[in-house]
């Protein structure tokens, strides 16, 4: 299994790096898609992308200068990382037992509904609308929580980007992560929208215990339904890594979809980390440029490149120096050596 320290240590630097590549230019990426971000990268020498993206002396709008190279100490925060910490906490007060209940909870008392987008937002309106007295009481709520995922976003990414955690503490038991992850998944969302988080759950959980990412990710798809959509994602990820292919395919065969879908950004994590095992600045670097919802791919594909035990070049951690910043009540600015800490505790208490 490896030093699990170590292993986590590289999982929040993977993700945290890699989501402040890919927070510079998300809102650039959605709004003037793809072909515009090649444009933007090319014009400021940044392909293939292997460093944090430099910002232009007259940027385009929407590309967030202030997650650009040399213009950062910290990192800056974002959802993907507020979901990683939230997970933590659930898991340190619950551990195996998280509800969904547990979940809507820790959603009214600590995330700030600013920082909630697509059907996490909607799932949230639902909860304010039903009452939310009951939370802060310790009662059970008065109504079926799956309404709050019967929402036109169910499908989308934002579960999937909430659930690395549950694999990072179950290394070895990708069923235990596949569980946890559909148990937070399910307040928001069903179907693809859930096994787009099982997925990446418990790939996260396998890979300790495989021989190299691709049988662990053998292992996470046992976990979902092999006619899903999502498993149709994954498939074409991995035929064109296999093949040293690049994403064209993907667009192509997703281009219908919101760029904060579900299945689109599956296959194009698969592809990056498939395509690039032993090179974390390409993996997370070509994932961010391949376009769509860049912020919650690079995370993604730098939390489980990480979970490796490879470790993360200098260049990408040093620029933000340990401090992860983030927005939920009680929190700020919280220190990467605190969050490993505070993980592997959960991960031991769990195994025990």
């Amino acid at each position: 299994m490896g030093h699990l320290e170590s292993r986590l240590r590289g999982a929040w630097q993977g993700r945290v790096s890699g989501c402040m590549l890919g927070k510079a230019v998300e809102a650039f990426s959605m709004t003037q898609g793809r072909e515009k971000l090649t444009g933007y990268l090319e014009g400021v020498g940044a392909l293939p992308l292997r460093d944090y993206i430099p910002l232009s002396g007259d940027p385009p709008p929407l590309l967030a200068g202030e997650c650009c190279r040399g213009r950062f100490e910290s990192s800056e925060p974002d959802d993907d990382i507020n979901y990683s910490v939230l997970a933590l906490e659930m898991l340190e007060k619950h551990g195996a037992a998280l509800s969904t209940v547990d979940v809507a909870r820790a959603w009214l008392m600590k995330l700030p509904v600013g920082m909630t987008f697509t059907a996490e937002r909607a799932a949230y309106k639902t909860l304010l609308e039903k009452g939310h007295e009951w939370f802060t009481m310790g009662a059970e709520p008065g109504f079926d929580l799956a309404e709050c995922a019967d929402n036109e976003y169910n499908d989308w990414i934002g579960a999937q980007i909430r659930a690395d955690v549950y694999g990072w503490v179950a290394p070895g038991a990708p069923a235990l992560a596949a569980r946890l992850a559909r148990m937070d998944a399910a307040l928001s969302h069903v179907g693809d929208g859930i096994h787009g988080a099982v997925v990446i759950a418990a790939w996260g959980a396998a890979i300790p215990v495989s021989e190299d990412l691709s049988s662990a990710l053998d292992a996470a798809m046992a976990e979902i339904p092999s006619d899903s959509g999502a498993a149709a994602a994954v498939e074409l990820g991995r035929k064109l890594a296999r093949a040293g292919e690049g994403p064209d395919a993907i667009h192509r065969e997703y281009e219908s979809l919101s760029p904060v879908h579900t299945n689109n950004n599956l296959a194009l994590v698969v592809w990056a980390l498939l395509s690039h095992p032993d090179d974390f600045g390409a993996a997370i670097g070509d994932v961010v440029a391949a376009g769509w919802d860049t912020d919650c791919n690079g995370a993604t594909v730098g939390a489980l490149w990480g979970l490796q035990g490879k470790p993360i070049p200098a260049a990408w951690t040093t620029p933000w120096g340990g401090r992860v910043r983030v927005s939920l009540a009680g929190h700020g600015e919280l220190a990467l050596d605190d969050l490993v800490t505070r993980t592997v505790a959960v991960a031991e208490t769990l195994r025990a």
